[in-house]
């Protein structure tokens, strides 16, 4: 009888810690908008993301939250119906982000650097916002990201100067 309670400490609980794990994975996969691709164009390069996208009111609610990792070259952009003042918080966001808060014609007007997880201080710029797209914390320093910035995407259109 004891081998058994044993081995049910030794291989079952952690069996069943594992496929809680792999389940939580895959609800958030599940939960998740569709993907495509952004590109900032900076004055020394340009960086190539592979993004979601939040264009619903629900996917922009839940936006990163719960995820426990975000790929390097990984992000979410959120694009809103209109531009205005866009407020974000980092509840159940597991990991620290960039937010890079984007007028309608994609020129970065905003960039909050290294957002606290699990943080209920508001994040919200004067500056108005069509989209906001959100990457790993402190990538934007070390990518030399900076307001003024263009982000590419089909959602945001170039200003013709």
């Amino acid at each position: 009888m004891a081998v058994r309670r044993h081995y049910s400490r030794m291989i079952i609980r952690p069996l069943l810690a594992t496929m809680l794990l792999w389940g939580q994975l895959l609800a958030a996969a599940a939960a998740a908008g569709p993907n495509d691709e952004v590109t900032i164009v900076t004055a020394q390069a340009r960086h190539q993301f592979h993004v979601e996208l939040a264009v619903t009111t629900e996917s922009r609610r839940k936006g990163l939250m719960l995820r426990p990792v975000l790929a390097k070259d990984a992000g979410m952009l959120f694009i809103f119906p209109d531009s205005r003042r866009q407020g974000f918080w980092m509840k159940n966001t597991l990991v620290p982000l960039d937010m890079l808060f984007i007028a309608g014609d994609g020129h970065i007007v905003y960039v909050h650097h290294n957002a606290q997880p699990h943080s209920l201080t508001s994040i919200a710029p004067q500056d108005a916002a069509k989209a906001v797209l959100e990457i790993n914390g402190g990538l934007s320093r070390r990518l030399g990201i900076a307001i003024g910035d263009r982000i590419l995407h089909p959602s945001l259109t170039v200003s013709r100067e």
